[in-house]
């Protein structure tokens, strides 16, 4: 049994703190617990808060994870509707589209790393309350610059919302098999997510409008922020390091240059500001990776890249955005002006493989411990890749139901790896860095995702607009696509499971390096 110890204003007299150390011994030995204001409290009560507690933080981050994937899908069956709403045309469409993704991945690593040295529970509040706002203000949007702005600060709310989350969870379930339970109740409220929001987003518009969706996040968003100030326990690094500045700024400067490149470029690759962003990407990007290699704090430990289960994940993460996630982004684009279905038709065959996503990610808890997290990775990969390519064929004569089983293999392995993903995520990093490790994931995912966007947009029209070019271009994007998912799988086989993936990466000979990462004292803090 472990607990913590709030650390006093001032520091006791070395007499005082021998005799609380006495005291506190003695209630140990006793079946006691030593409560936050000072007093005791017996092994049963403290044992059923402490479970009601980690419940709770399962709970309400899986509850934002799922918001925060409404709120990213809302646009994909709301589109036609709201782009007349605002007079969007073709470019802004894209943008409409693409901005949450911008501020999701800009800010998923920065806001991880700053809750692990602030507080995860201060700064997923934080980043609900940016995501009530930022959706109230979408939906008030009188043109489409407004719109685009807002959903780029829905995503920075977002993404502390996501890699806090998943930090707490981290956090609350140290190791073992209650972990792997947590993080697949996470990973099924991700694909629910995915799921349920276009759904949602088309029934709330043909009841009040294409802005109703954005009030209804707002609302939801509010009530996610108190309840998470309410329920959840605060958790933070032991010892806070300073933040760092330079990289919180460079990283995602380059990220958000990255992402704007791509999205320009599918209209003309040669544009001068589509060269200008991506130039400035890969000039903040380089310049990051410097900054981090001196830094004596580092947001983004670069030591973690000799780490293959951290590599692993990585690649992985970076897979499945490219893989999977991009093309079944295109499922509804590719029905609705290839096949001529409308958009609800089109959001209930993408159902095929979003809600058997979530299904299997949840289900993916009662894997026994014996499946590696190598061998989920490599599965979940391998069972998209099958997926994918069971996509292949598509013809103008082709009914939508031809997708159907293929989106469901795809979804299954999906759902595999999302829970996977989200176990390696905080047990490839250390401890009080679960934060990070969260953010560094779902960054690489996000970034994958831009490129498998990126190339899918350019295969699928790049014979023109016609049904029958829509299809072939489809076609050549299943096999791209699907092509990423196999390689990502190899890499991620070649990566060993790190026997220690879930201890200290302190430097040899350091006392410290054998603490596990599940330690009660020394690595993380913990605060009601």
């Amino acid at each position: 049994m472990g607990w913590a110890v709030s650390t006093p204003v001032s520091s006791p007299s070395p007499t005082r703190r021998r005799g609380r150390c006495l005291e506190v011994a003695g209630a140990h030995r006793s079946g006691q617990m030593l409560r936050g204001d000072g007093g005791m409290t017996s092994d049963g009560a403290a044992g059923e808060a402490a479970t009601t507690s980690r419940d709770a933080t399962v709970v309400v981050a899986s509850a934002g994870v799922l918001l925060t994937l409404v709120a990213f899908t809302t646009p994909l069956s709301t589109l036609v509707e709201t782009a007349a709403g605002v007079a969007a045309g073709a470019g802004p469409q894209a943008w409409i589209l693409s901005a949450m993704s911008l501020g999701c991945a800009a800010g998923l690593m920065a806001g991880g790393a700053i809750g692990d040295e602030r507080g995860r529970r201060r700064v997923f509040v934080i980043g609900a309350g940016l995501l009530a706002v930022t959706s109230l203000l979408a939906g008030l949007a009188p043109n489409a610059g407004w719109l685009v702005a807002m959903r780029i600060g829905q995503g920075l709310g977002g993404a502390a919302v996501m890699a806090c989350g998943l930090g707490l969870i981290g956090r609350a379930f140290p190791t073992g098999r209650e972990r792997s339970r947590a993080t697949a109740a996470w990973g099924a409220a991700l694909g629910g997510g995915v799921a349920v929001g276009p759904l949602v987003a088309a029934a709330l518009t043909a009841v009040g409008g294409w802005r109703l969706p954005y009030v209804v996040i707002a609302a939801a968003s509010v009530v996610l922020a108190v309840t998470a100030r309410l329920l959840l326990a605060e958790s933070r690094a032991a010892a806070p390091r300073p933040v760092d500045v330079l990289g919180t700024v460079l990283l995602p400067g380059g990220v958000a240059a990255l992402l704007a490149g791509l999205v320009q470029g599918r209209s003309d690759w040669t544009a001068p500001d589509t060269v200008v962003l991506l130039v400035a990407a890969i000039a903040l990007l380089a310049g990051f990776v410097v900054v981090e290699h001196h830094s004596r704090h580092p947001m983004l430990d670069l030591g973690l890249f000799r780490r293959p289960d951290f590599v692993g994940a990585t690649v992985a993460a970076v897979g499945a955005g490219a893989g999977v996630l991009a093309l079944a982004n295109f499922v509804p684009t590719v029905l609705e002006r290839g096949l001529g279905v409308s958009t609800m038709l089109a959001s209930v065959v993408l159902l095929a493989w979003s809600a058997t996503s979530a299904v299997t990610a949840y289900a993916a808890r009662w894997f026994p411990e014996t499946v590696t997290p190598r061998a989920l990775l490599v599965g979940g990969l391998a069972g998209v890749t099958v997926g994918q390519l069971s996509l292949l064929g598509l013809g103008v004569e082709s009914s939508p139901a031809r997708l159907v089983p293929g989106l469901l293999v795809a979804g299954a392995a999906n759902g595999v790896l999302n829970a996977a993903l989200g176990r390696q995520a905080v047990a490839s990093v250390p401890a009080e860095r679960s934060g990070m490790g969260s953010g560094a994931n779902n960054t690489a995912r996000y970034l994958g995702s831009a490129l498998g966007i990126a190339i899918c947009a350019v295969l699928v029209t790049s014979g023109g607009t016609r049904p029958a070019s829509i299809l072939a271009g489809w076609n050549v994007a299943v096999v791209a696509t699907a092509a990423i998912s196999a390689v990502c799988a190899l890499v991620a086989l070649a990566a060993r499971d790190h026997h220690t993936a879930e201890t200290s990466t302190r430097p040899e000979g350091d006392p410290a390096a054998a603490t596990p990462a599940t330690a009660p004292a020394g690595k993380d803090t913990h605060d009601g």
